[in-house]
C-alpha cells in the first residue's frame, strides 16, 4: 500500500504488483499509484475481473482510451462507479456506452446526467431513453448550469414534428370551434366536454385555438409516442388536470384507458411542470414551425 503512493517506487515492482490476481495486493496499486500508464491500465483491465476493473475505476484521473474498456467490460457497480469518477474522462463511444447502459439503470442515468462534461448530443439522448421520474429527479439534483442543458435537451426532445398530411377532416370541428368563438363560449369547459365524449377533429381545433398553435402541429403532437406534449400544452394555458387527463385519455382512442401508474406519474408531472416552461417550450415550438431559429 505505501509503494501505491509514491512516485519514486520501482517501476518494473509495480507492474509486477499491479498484475497480481490477489485484489488486496493489486487494488491499492490499481487505485493510487501514479506510475501505471495507461498501456498497462488498458491491459489489466482487458484481462482481469470485476475487482481490478473496480479499483482501476477509483483513479484520479483515467483517460478515455481506459474508460472505453470499463465501459464495456464493468459490472453496473463497476460502470456506476467510473461514471461518478470526477477524473474519468470519455470518448465519443464511451458516453455513447453509459447512455446504453444507463437504459434500465435509473441510477446510474442520474449519475452520467450530472457530469458537466456530458456531451449535449449524448444528454439528449439519456433524456430520451429515461423516464419521466429520472428526468424529473435528474433536474432536482443537477447544477445550475447542467439544468439549463437539460431544459434545451428537453425541449429539443419535445420539439413539435413538421406537418404531414391530415387523414382527419377537420373542416366541420374548425367550424364549430369558430362558432364557440365567436359566441365567447370557447373555454376549457367546452374543451373537456369534447375530450370526455372523444370528439377528437373537436378536441384538437379546441386546444389548437387556445393555444395559438397550428391545428396540423397540435394534430402531431397528440400522435406522438408520449403525453409530454399534452401536458406542456395544458400547463401553458393554465388548464386544469382534469381536462389534461382527459386529453390524455382521447390521444389513445375510444374504449382505451392508460394504467394507474401511467396517469398518475402524468399527474404528477403536469403539477411540477411549471407555466414558464411550458410557455418556453411553446415558443419554441411555434419558432420550428415557422421554420425561423430557435
Amino acid at each position: 500500500e505505501r509503494l501505491s503512493k509514491l512516485d519514486n517506487a520501482p517501476p518494473t515492482l509495480v507492474k509486477q504488483l499491479a498484475h497480481e490476481n490477489e485484489i488486496k495486493i493489486a487494488g491499492p496499486i490499481l487505485s493510487r499509484s501514479p506510475l501505471l500508464d495507461d498501456p498497462t491500465l488498458v491491459e489489466i483491465a482487458r484481462a482481469k475481473g470485476q475487482e481490478h476493473l473496480a479499483a482501476i475505476s477509483g483513479r484520479p484521473t483515467l483517460s478515455p482510451t481506459v474508460t472505453d474498456v470499463i465501459v464495456r467490460r464493468g459490472d453496473r457497480e463497476v460502470v456506476r462507479s467510473v461514471a461518478a469518477n470526477n477524473g474519468a474522462q470519455f470518448s465519443e463511444s464511451g458516453y455513447s456506452g453509459l447512455v446504453k447502459r444507463a437504459t434500465d439503470d435509473g441510477m446510474l442515468a442520474l449519475t452520467v446526467g450530472q457530469r458537466e462534461d456530458l456531451p449535449a448530443a449524448s444528454l439528449k439522448q439519456l433524456l430520451a431513453k429515461s423516464v419521466d421520474l429520472v428526468r424529473r429527479r435528474m433536474f432536482d439534483s443537477a447544477k445550475p448550469k447542467q439544468k439549463a442543458a437539460i431544459n434545451q435537451a428537453m425541449i429539443e426532445i419535445s420539439g413539435a414534428p413538421r406537418a404531414q398530411p391530415q387523414t382527419r377532416d377537420f373542416e366541420p370541428a374548425q367550424r364549430a370551434i369558430l362558432a364557440l368563438h365567436q359566441a365567447e363560449e370557447l373555454n376549457e369547459a367546452a374543451l373537456l366536454g369534447f375530450a370526455k365524449l372523444h370528439k377528437y377533429e373537436e378536441s384538437i381545433a379546441g386546444l389548437a385555438a387556445l393555444t395559438g398553435m397550428r391545428l396540423s402541429v397540435v394534430h402531431q403532437l397528440m400522435l406522438g409516442d408520449r403525453y409530454d406534449p399534452i401536458l406542456l400544452l395544458g400547463k401553458s394555458i393554465g388548464l386544469e388536470w382534469a381536462t389534461v387527463r382527459a386529453l390524455v385519455v382521447l390521444r389513445l382512442g375510444p374504449g382505451r384507458t392508460p394504467s394507474g401508474p401511467d396517469i398518475e406519474e402524468a399527474r404528477i408531472n403536469y403539477e411540477r411542470l411549471s407555466p414558464a416552461t411550458a410557455q418556453r417550450v411553446l415558443t419554441f415550438w411555434r419558432l420550428r414551425d415557422k421554420g425561423l431559429p430557435a
